[in-house]
């Protein structure tokens, strides 16, 4: 038998952050908040982050990786079209990433906003393929777990 061409994984984190949903929405839903979290970081240059966060709208947002993380310096962009948006409740989006032009995944992911005691129980659910060459389900998950937790950042206490 031939090897499979595609890997599908599904995924669910959940985190808690002391912020009302109102706040916890706006941190996906403001171009500037969001590219805060979600674009920036130690390891990649910026070359474009574009956000129209409405449904049907478009995200995108193009990283090129510095020398040594990976080895070799890699453009990768992350394009998103938002399916669904419930205000202070739930967006979903689907996405497709590339590495050097190379699409290696796509994904449907769900943010779901509960208010709890503590301010907000956050769910986030990843549908995801992942193509020849792709980062693979486990460290795509990871990613995830930096990245909702440098989401944490937007609500000082």
């Amino acid at each position: 038998m031939e090897e499979r061409s595609v890997i599908h994984s599904t995924f669910v984190i959940e985190r808690t952050y002391p912020a009302t949903p109102e706040r916890v929405f706006a941190a996906f839903a403001d171009r500037t908040k969001k590219r805060r979290w979600f674009a920036e970081g130690d390891h990649h240059e910026v070359e474009r982050y574009e956000m129209d966060f409405r449904v049907g709208g478009k995200e995108c947002a193009r990283f090129r990786f510095k020398h040594g993380a990976p080895p070799k310096e890699i453009a990768c962009t992350n394009d998103t079209g938002y399916l669904d948006i419930v205000p202070n409740r739930r967006v979903v989006f689907a996405s497709t990433m590339t590495v050097d032009e190379k699409c290696i995944s796509a994904s449907l992911a769900t943010v779901e906003l509960l208010p709890s005691g503590a301010g907000t129980d956050l769910i986030f659910t990843h549908q995801g393929a992942f193509f020849e060459g792709a980062d693979g389900p486990e460290i795509r998950e990871a990613g995830w777990h930096k990245l909702l937790e440098r989401l944490t950042g937007e609500f000082p206490r």
